[in-house]
């Protein structure tokens, strides 16, 4: 298959009752790849352009603001399900049959309950530092009561994984106590940076783990997962641990597991040429060229 020229998009939506800012880089006539940002209410597509923009030699590559992050509106609800549709609209709105699906932490959610719920519609699955589950929560509040890289607040362990701040000064000042926490080789101009970056919306937040992470539990519906899935997890990662992603890859079949072994939970941003070799290696054995 011969490949056209890149054309860029990027301009803002209207997808399901929302505006979204959407950006896409690549060849139209390649194959597709949507990639989900994590982090309700404080990711965006920043990140994610950022770890797959390299792709973009091969795939047509989407990233966006999920509806209630970064420069979307905050057009409710925040919801998986609604999540799940918004990306569906997205990929009808490219005009694409099929996708490569990829998510890291929260978005890692989502992009397994868009796997359960359009099979049909994704060629391969790639997920990052996610999790089936909430069983592995209480570690990360573990590891962040015996950090010694800083002294988090007690009021921002009580919050981890919570959903309960008051305004979008409160959700910044979380943000701030725990970032040392994300990457394995802590550098505090790194986290300054991604502060001063970040968008907050308190109410996303609130609604991501206040009222949809309390009933998630994709573990029964693991096994119907059939795309080629891979699996990938920073061996130090303090959010979603290995066993977390483990119990993804034992239940998914064929899944593959790939830890990273000097990576937090960013290893696409802290061993970034590994991590393209790894997706474009499964991408190549999965038959997506």
């Amino acid at each position: 298959m011969t490949i056209g020229s890149p054309t860029n998009f990027s301009g803002r939506l209207h997808i399901n009752g929302a505006e979204l800012v959407v950006e896409a880089f690549g060849p139209e006539d390649a194959p597709a790849m949507i990639v989900h940002h994590g982090a309700p209410g404080l990711g965006s597509r920043s990140e994610p352009k950022r770890s797959f923009g390299p792709f973009a030699d091969r795939f047509r590559v989407i990233v966006f603001d999920a509806r209630g992050s970064g420069e979307s509106s905050d057009d409710e609800p925040f919801t998986h399900e609604q999540w799940v549709a918004d990306v569906d609209a997205i990929r009808a709105h490219f005009g694409y049959e099929r996708i490569v699906m990829a998510g890291g932490s929260y978005g890692g959610f989502i992009a397994l309950e868009y796997a359960i719920a359009h099979p049909e519609r994704v060629a391969a699955l790639v997920l990052r530092d996610t999790a089936p589950d909430t069983a592995h929560d209480h570690l990360a509040v573990e590891r962040a009561k015996s950090t010694d890289r800083t002294v988090i607040p007690q009021w921002a362990i009580d919050r981890i994984g919570t959903g309960r701040f008051e305004s979008n000064d409160q959700l910044r000042e979380y943000w701030k106590a725990i970032l040392p926490l994300y990457d394995h080789q802590h550098d505090p101009a790194k986290d300054a940076a991604r502060l001063a970056a970040t968008r907050f919306h308190y109410r996303t937040h609130n609604a991501a783990f206040g009222q949809n992470m309390p009933r998630y539990d994709l573990k029964p519906k693991l096994p119907t997962i059939t795309c080629p899935t891979l699996v990938t997890v920073g061996r130090h990662d303090w959010r979603t641990p290995v066993a977390a992603s483990q119990v993804i890859a034992d239940l998914v079949p064929d899944a593959r597991l790939v830890v990273f072994e000097h990576s937090g939970h960013s290893p696409q941003l802290e061993e970034p040429e590994l991590f393209q070799r790894t997706v474009r290696d499964f991408l190549d054995s999965a038959g997506i060229r």
